[in-house]
């Protein structure tokens, strides 16, 4: 059995802010909820800043504001238990049909919205938080598939889409890895079992989420794509049925993960006690970020525009999607069609994803530590 442990969890949590962070923009906590130009200027308060919220005092969460935002989170909870995504949920309460509130596990929905109403719980008490918590850990435990993974949605497929809707794909039934809504998942699962901050929760649902967070783990495991026998790292969206890698939107073609892989590893790295499956696995995807880093480039704007140059001196980065049987770094457009360079997209997609980053430098250092940590 996995257990939990501390010491990546700062790292876990700088790298999925870091994802979110390429189509994020900043926001402050306001000063004053109810205040309307206060709302109007947090309009896209979706991207919340929950890490603003964890930094509050407890004072605060006992606060007309604090309470205030905990009974708006609660309004938004669907009848399933989750919450939607791109939603200001803290901001202003839902006024609509509950039937019409279709959440998600993208973009840390759910997630958030259930770590603040526990901190609200432990500090004010109100039941109506504690259910609605429960609500939504239940909802994780039934949206996991027998084989360990979980949707982007649930219940998955075309239910959040109509049948013209220019995304109405199969990819929301995929296990996604896709922005970390997996790995989002699990960080949260394994909290749950043994964190204290989740100490109210009730021990067969304890329980139950560490046996959720093990089945994870083992899903991760099968899913970690081999090449020529080889292990390597992972696509964005796995098949839920056969773990093959899947498509996710037009642009988000089959492919090895440079992106999210990253998050994947560290996930793995901060398991105690680590099994020799889970330390092939973490072998071989260092090993791939170590092979497939790219130098001698650098990605910037210029004129509107996100443009390679060449530079000896930069620094190593990585590309978000690499050719599964090649190893080729390559790009897309909405037309889906693959191509090898960045130049060769439309010029709303070069500007409008995560084409490079430097996900592998964090996947190297913790990989050092990593490896003096668990010398056998």
């Amino acid at each position: 059995m996995f257990h939990p442990i501390q010491p990546l969890r700062l790292t876990i949590v700088l790298m999925l802010l870091f994802c979110s962070s390429l189509l994020a923009e900043p926001n402050t906590v306001p000063k004053k909820i109810s205040d309307s130009n206060s709302q109007r200027r947090q309009r896209h308060f979706w991207r919340n800043p929950w890490e603003d919220f964890a930094a509050q005092s407890d004072d605060w969460y006992k606060s007309d504001e604090g309470i205030q935002i905990a009974n708006n989170i609660l309004s938004w909870q669907s009848p399933r238990g989750s919450w939607p995504k791109n939603t200001s949920t803290t901001m202003e309460p839902f006024t609509g049909d509950p039937k019409t509130l279709q959440g998600t596990f993208d973009n840390n929905a759910t997630i958030n919205e259930i770590r603040f109403l526990a901190r609200a719980f432990r500090i004010t008490k109100d039941s109506r938080f504690q259910q609605a918590i429960l609500k939504g850990i239940d909802h994780i435990f039934k949206a996991q598939y027998p084989n360990g993974g979980w949707p982007q949605y649930y219940p998955p497929g075309r239910d959040y889409y109509p049948a013209d809707h220019p995304q109405g794909l199969d990819y929301p039934k995929y296990i996604t890895f896709n922005d970390n809504a997996m790995v989002n998942v699990m960080n949260l699962i394994r909290d749950v079992a043994s964190s204290p901050d989740f100490a109210f929760i009730d021990a067969d649902r304890r329980k139950s989420a560490q046996k959720s967070f093990d089945r994870g783990i083992q899903c991760i495991l099968k899913c970690q794509i081999k090449v020529k026998g080889k292990l390597t790292v992972w696509c964005a969206q796995h098949d839920e049925k056969n773990l093959s890698p899947r498509i996710g939107r037009t642009y988000e073609l089959p492919s090895l993960s440079g992106c999210e892989s990253a998050d994947i590893l560290e996930l793995l790295m901060s398991l105690d006690k680590p099994g020799p499956e889970v330390r092939r696995a973490i072998k071989a995807g260092a090993e791939w970020y170590e092979s497939s880093k790219i130098t001698g480039i650098r990605v910037v704007f210029a004129n509107g525009d996100r443009v390679v140059q060449k530079d000896p001196n930069a620094p190593p980065i990585w590309a978000r999607f690499y050719e599964i049987e090649t190893n080729r770094p390559f790009f897309s457009g909405r037309d889906g069609i693959k191509k090898y360079s960045l130049a060769e997209i439309e010029q709303e997609r070069r500007g409008g994803y995560a084409w490079y980053g430097d996900w592998g430098n964090s996947v190297a250092k913790d990989y050092a530590k990593w490896k003096e940590k668990n010398k056998q």
